[in-house]
């Protein structure tokens, strides 16, 4: 068994009317575009097709608008953005669903200051300590201890573990590619609160949930027409195969970092069998 490679989009274009697109690792590589990606657009918006971003990053939609203002990716070539960030917001604020229905309002943060969008508008109340805290608010490794190791936060999340806290992971990613540097995210903050035993909710991919809001602004109904591209298999690959669109895998970003940048298509067809997951292809990378 083995994985079609696909070179570029234009001979699969034609089979969708909407692509929802991962950003870091397939549109850029968190500084900058990915040669190509900016024409592929262009192609895809002359065609008539529309696109929306779909990011497990735990910041709201205009804060990573803005980031890719400054990357030059312009605002008429998509519809718009969806990210953890803010669906965590939108459930903080609406708490219908019953994970959040149950939270207290005060939160303590960990994560970099970067990410504090996700609680504007008063949606959550920010304390200093653990022992005063609701819910523990964990957007990934802030600046003083770094990107590299779960090891500094460790002492952190024991405290909050003891306290009883439930954790809103708001990017269930467990690592990120930045400028060719594999960082942590999240999702590895997850893991450890998990093996604890500890009350988890990850917002983002690969929950289906957050594929509603993603059809909503793409302003189409039919699944079967919609296809999402990501190189990561248990979050987007895995997230779309459980919203029921099809998808790309492609081989930038994490996909490079764990297999190289020439994996073969039969080994490809093994790691997805292995991930659960049924890409349609994969593709070398996300231009026209």
């Amino acid at each position: 068994m083995t994985m079609k490679i696909l070179e570029g989009l234009a001979p699969i274009a034609d089979r969708y009317d909407g692509f929802v697109l991962d950003l870091w690792g397939v549109v850029h590589d968190g500084r900058a575009p990915y040669p190509g990606v900016v024409e592929c657009l262009a192609e895809l918006k002359a065609r008539g097709k529309r696109v929306v971003f779909l990011t497990n990053a735990p910041r709201r939609a205009w804060f990573i608008q803005g980031m890719l203002d400054r990357m030059e990716i312009h605002r008429d070539l998509y519809q718009g953005i969806m990210s953890s960030g803010e669906v965590s917001w939108r459930w903080l604020n609406e708490r219908k669903l019953p994970w959040f229905a149950k939270l207290g309002r005060r939160a303590f943060h960990l994560g970099p200051e970067r990410d504090l969008s996700v609680v504007e508008d008063g949606v959550a109340e920010l304390v200093s300590t653990p022992q005063e805290a609701d819910f523990l608010l964990n957007t990934g490794p802030d600046p003083e201890r770094g990107p590299t190791s779960v090891e500094p936060y460790r002492a952190v999340l024991e405290s909050c573990f003891a306290a009883g806290l439930p954790m809103l992971c708001v990017n269930p990613d467990r690592a990120v590619m930045v400028g060719g540097k594999k960082l942590l995210c999240a999702g590895a903050f997850a893991d450890l609160y998990a093996e604890w035993g500890g009350d988890i909710f990850e917002a983002g991919k690969p929950d289906p949930a957050v594929y509603g809001p993603v059809m909503e602004l793409l302003g189409l109904t039919d699944k079967s027409r919609v296809v999402a591209i990501g190189d990561t298999p248990h979050t987007d690959l895995a997230g779309a195969q459980a919203a029921g669109i099809d998808s790309l895998w492609a081989l930038t970003g994490l996909a490079a970092e764990a297999h190289g940048s020439d994996p073969s298509p039969g080994y490809l067809a093994e790691v997805a069998i292995e991930e659960h997951v049924r890409p349609v292809a994969a593709l070398r990378s996300l231009r026209w």
